[in-house]
């Protein structure tokens, strides 16, 4: 058995990246381990709001996103049947947020990002192609096997953290249920290119429909969009490419030449454990809590778990505080999922597809508000500020930074 020591951390998604780097940042010994041979490139989250814009930042990340990413303000409200568009501009935040505008990159290209960051710490370690298979735990630390090229390995460590994704095998370990339900109908995130600028859409677009509801937004510098759509579950997925010119028919805008650069069709949950902390194991993002993906609630709740979750637990690996931290830590997330990100992630889907058409002309109207009054429309345009939760309760510790 490879007595590693400090944490293990599960999982080589954004989350469990930048768990590892406020880690290794605050001079805790740190191994990130992932069943994949590298970082996982299907389409999934694009856009980072100034909530998550601090923490780049925090994390000495910030300007190297701003290279490679794309900078918005705007964002429009498409209703397609009643030919409205409302357009509310983020810059309406300055004062407000230290960076009044959204950054879209693939977030595939922030892990690597991350990864970069990580790889400068001497007490960092990632392995790609090990992926956690058991685990068990005492009052000192836990015993995770791996499987690996070589054959199953034994690696020892003080604390476990699970930030393997939706799937995740150490909530399946820990036989934590996870609580909610799922959606009936079946998302398709696709990214494509095509001339949408030239249709006047803004960088984030949310096109409202009973049938053909859409989330258009552009992926970066390069003039590839993520478009997602609905469908119906029962339909075969193993299909869903044969189907989309048919969608695209419906949703896009006109009948430029477009290329279908990638497609990946998904079902969508709202879900959450009954706790974040079992002894010295510890759940973040996906592992913990699954919304629908409609307002980017999800990677942004769990890049805050991913900082709060590497102060609290640096905090208690220093002998800073007590291990009570990490019982506050599992509830407050839990209440900002509860709270704030589920139920916002679920207005946002009801506001895409909404049928009633009283309701879509209520919903076109508090748009519309909102980008004629400032004043409601930053209140507005706030709202994933509402994923930070609640402060650690007498403060935590000054975050250090064991330079690499």
């Amino acid at each position: 058995m490879e007595n590693l020591g400090g944490v293990i951390v599960s999982g080589a998604g954004p989350v469990g990246l930048v768990t590892a780097l406020g880690l290794a940042r605050a001079g805790i010994k740190v191994t990130l381990v992932d069943a994949a041979p590298t970082i996982n490139d299907s389409p999934r989250a694009a856009i980072y709001y100034p909530t998550t814009l601090d923490v780049l930042d925090c994390y000495g990340l910030l300007e190297d996103a701003l290279h490679v990413g794309y900078k918005s303000t705007e964002f429009q409200f498409r209703s397609p049947a009643e030919n409205k568009v409302v357009s509310i501009d983020s810059s309406i935040l300055t004062g407000l947020v230290r960076y009044p505008y959204n950054l879209h990159l693939g977030q595939h290209i922030l892990a690597d990002l991350v990864l970069q960051h990580l790889s400068r710490y001497p007490n960092a370690a990632v392995r790609w192609n090990t992926g956690l298979a058991a685990f068990e735990q005492d009052e000192r630390g836990v015993t995770v096997r791996v499987d690996t090229a070589e054959g199953p390995q034994d690696l020892r460590a003080d604390w476990l953290v699970g930030s393997d994704g939706a799937r995740s095998t150490v909530r399946r370990l820990l036989d934590l249920p996870f609580e909610g339900h799922t959606w009936p109908d079946r998302f398709v995130a696709t990214n494509v290119r095509f001339d949408f600028d030239k249709y006047g859409f803004a960088p984030i677009n949310q096109v409202s429909d009973p049938v053909n509801w859409a989330v258009v937004a552009r992926l970066g510098k390069e003039n590839i969009w993520r478009c997602t759509f609905g469908e119906d579950a029962s339909l075969p997925e193993e299909e869903v490419l044969r189907r989309i010119p048919e969608r695209y028919a419906a949703i896009l805008p006109g009948p430029g030449k477009y290329e279908i650069v990638a497609a990946s069709p998904y079902r969508v949950h709202e879900r959450c454990v009954p706790s974040m902390r079992v002894g010295r194991v510890l759940l973040a993002g996906d592992a913990a809590h699954v919304c629908n993906p409609c307002g980017g609630m999800g990677l942004t709740t769990g890049i805050i778990d991913a900082v709060e979750l590497s102060d609290a637990l640096s905090a208690v690996i220093t002998r800073q505080r007590d291990d009570s931290i990490l019982d506050y830590y599992s509830d407050e997330r839990r209440r900002v999922f509860r709270e704030c990100t589920s139920p916002t992630a679920s207005h946002m889907k009801r506001v895409l597809s909404e049928k009633d058409p009283h309701k879509r002309r209520e919903d076109e109207q508090a748009y519309r508000t909102s980008a004629e009054n400032a004043e409601i429309g930053r209140k507005a345009m706030m709202y994933p500020s509402g994923v930070i939760g609640r402060p650690f309760p007498e403060g935590i510790y000054e975050r250090a930074d064991a330079t690499a």
